[in-house]
């Protein structure tokens, strides 16, 4: 489905009935918009890991301005405050009060953006392998320069500086960095369609964008304690991108949230420990959504 939103056609997938019946009376559940990474992902890396979460919110999934369905435009509109202003257009133009944000890595970010900007409108936040600044980029840089295969390094150079070309250049960064992003990579086969990532555009000017530009001077350090709606942050122990301390510092940061860390995850947590994951985010939101 597409919303015209701030001049855009702005692609969104709605998965989960609204009302559960309990005892003869329809409930309506939190609906929840789920923010992907990146910049420059898809929500397609989402399926189909969180179809559990139906059970206890309404998921929105969206694609960001230029990447996986959603229009392209100007890549200089490719930026995270862009970002935000779409989602509240969108959660405006669905007719809805409040709302959840799932936000993963980049799409965390967007979502302690938004929090800062439009917390009257939310419910809550599940903040998953992200951070709260730009110093992330540096702890990854050591890490590939430490841990990295030749090939890796190359690849993760060409993330730094923001110096992608093309979307088959992005696919091969995908493909030779995925060890990185999931313990469970090596184990993943054709045959197995919870492995298998979906074949939906990434945006590589989105991700040129972020890590050649804004990201670069990225900080919400010092503003997060001006969040109050409950959080939950969600690390993954051998994360190499967005790593614990990271998570952690949101944690200390924030006056109403808590802090899990996967201790078989990396950075793709909904990958390598699926079950674990969505039984702390159900569990969560059932806690808090009448907070």
């Amino acid at each position: 489905m597409y919303a015209t939103v701030n001049g855009i056609k702005l692609f969104f997938d709605i998965d989960g009935a609204g009302y559960v019946k309990d005892n003869e009376v329809l409930k309506k559940k939190p609906v929840c918009f789920v923010l992907h990474g990146g910049p420059g992902g898809t929500h397609g890396n989402f399926k189909p890991y969180l179809n559990e979460l139906t059970k206890t919110m309404q998921l929105v999934y969206i694609d960001n301005r230029g990447s996986g369905f959603s229009e392209e435009a100007s890549p200089e509109t490719y930026t995270l405050e862009n970002n935000v202003e779409d989602i509240e257009a969108l959660r405006d133009y669905l007719g809805l009060e409040t709302i959840w944000l799932l936000g993963h890595s980049y799409g965390g970010m967007v979502a302690m953006s938004y929090a800062l900007r439009y917390e009257e409108n939310l419910e809550g936040l599940i903040l998953v392998t992200t951070s709260p600044s730009y110093r992330f980029i540096e702890k990854a840089k050591r890490y590939v320069e430490e841990n990295g295969t030749p090939e890796q390094k190359e690849m993760a150079s060409v993330l730094w500086e923001g110096k992608f070309e093309s979307t088959e250049q992005l696919n091969r960064y995908y493909e030779v960095m995925e060890p990185l992003y999931s313990v469970t990579a090596t184990s993943a086969t054709e045959s197995n369609p919870v492995q298998v990532q979906p074949d939906v555009k990434r945006s590589y000017q989105a991700l040129n964008n972020g890590f050649g530009g804004f990201l670069r001077e990225f900080d919400l350090i010092n503003d997060l304690t001006g969040i109050f709606v409950p959080t939950l942050v969600i690390a993954g122990r051998h994360d190499w991108i967005t790593p614990v301390e990271e998570n952690e510092l949101i944690h200390q940061q924030l006056k109403d949230s808590q802090f899990i860390v996967l201790e078989n995850s990396s950075h793709s947590v909904f990958k390598d420990e699926r079950e674990v994951v969505l039984e702390h985010i159900t569990e969560f939101v059932k806690e808090n959504k009448f907070s």
